[in-house]
C-alpha cells in the first residue's frame, strides 16, 4: 500500500484520489483553502483518506501528486518534496495563469518550471492528458483487452518506474513520452491531449490503447 499525497484537490485530483482509494492505497489531501474545506471530499473517500496542509501532505507522500494552476508553482512546498516521486499533472493556460515568457516562447516545459522551484523532486509529468471523467471511467485491470494508457515523461527512469506503477494499480498502462524537455508532446493543443480518450460530451470516454498513444504523440509538433 502506497500514501498518495495531494497538493491541490480539483477535479483531477479528487479523480486520482478515488482511483488511488479504490486500488488500496491511502490518500491525504490538501488545497490551498486548508484541510477543512476538504471534510466532504473525504468523507465521500472514505477511511483511507484525510485531510492536511499543503506541507504536510507532501511529507506523508510517499508519491505527491501537484495539481494546481502553473501560477500557484511558486507556493508548492519544495523542502517537503525532496527526494520524492513527484506527479506533475499541470497544464499552463495564460488566459488563466498570466503569460509566462518562457512558457510562451517554448524555451521551457510547464513541467521544466515547476522542476525549478522543486530542484530536489523526482518529477513525471502524468494525468495532465485526459479529462476527469475519463480518468474514473476508462480505468481497466491489468490485462484487460480494452484498458487505456497514458502518457508519462520525466528525467528519472526510478521515478518513472514508481509512477509506471502506481498507474498500473489504479487501471492504467503507460506510454514513456521522454524527458521533461520532451513533456510538449502531451501539452494541451497536441494530438495527445483529450482528443485519444473521445470528446467531453461523452462522459465515459473512449478507450485509448498504446499504438494510439504513441502515434498521437509522435504527430505533435510546435
Amino acid at each position: 500500500m502506497t500514501t498518495v499525497g495531494f497538493i491541490g484537490s480539483g477535479s483531477i485530483g479528487r479523480a486520482i484520489a478515488r482511483l488511488a482509494v479504490d486500488a488500496g492505497h491511502q490518500v491525504v489531501l490538501s488545497n490551498s483553502r486548508g484541510p477543512e474545506t476538504l471534510a466532504d471530499t473525504v468523507a465521500e473517500l472514505g477511511p483511507q483518506a484525510s485531510a492536511a496542509t499543503s506541507e504536510e501532505a507532501a511529507a506523508a507522500g510517499d508519491i505527491v501528486v501537484v495539481t494546481v494552476p502553473v501560477s500557484a508553482f511558486p507556493r508548492v512546498p519544495a523542502a517537503q518534496l525532496a527526494g520524492k516521486t513527484v506527479i506533475d499533472t499541470c497544464n499552463y493556460g495564460a488566459e488563466r495563469d498570466g503569460h509566462i515568457p518562457e512558457l510562451d516562447d517554448n524555451s521551457l516545459t510547464s513541467s521544466e518550471l515547476l522542476q525549478r522551484y522543486v530542484p530536489d523532486a523526482l518529477l513525471v509529468k502524468a494525468f495532465n492528458t485526459i479529462f476527469f471523467k475519463h480518468l474514473l471511467s476508462l480505468a481497466r485491470p491489468s490485462g484487460a483487452p480494452d484498458r487505456s494508457y497514458l502518457p508519462i515523461a520525466g528525467d528519472s527512469a526510478p521515478a518513472k518506474a514508481t509512477v509506471t506503477e502506481f498507474l498500473d494499480s489504479i487501471g492504467y498502462g503507460v506510454v514513456d513520452t521522454g524527458s521533461l524537455a520532451d513533456s510538449w508532446r502531451q501539452a494541451p493543443g497536441t494530438p495527445a491531449w483529450g482528443t485519444p480518450y473521445g470528446p467531453y460530451s461523452n462522459e465515459k470516454g473512449q478507450p485509448a490503447d498504446a499504438a494510439t498513444i504513441r502515434a498521437a504523440l509522435a504527430a505533435a509538433t510546435r
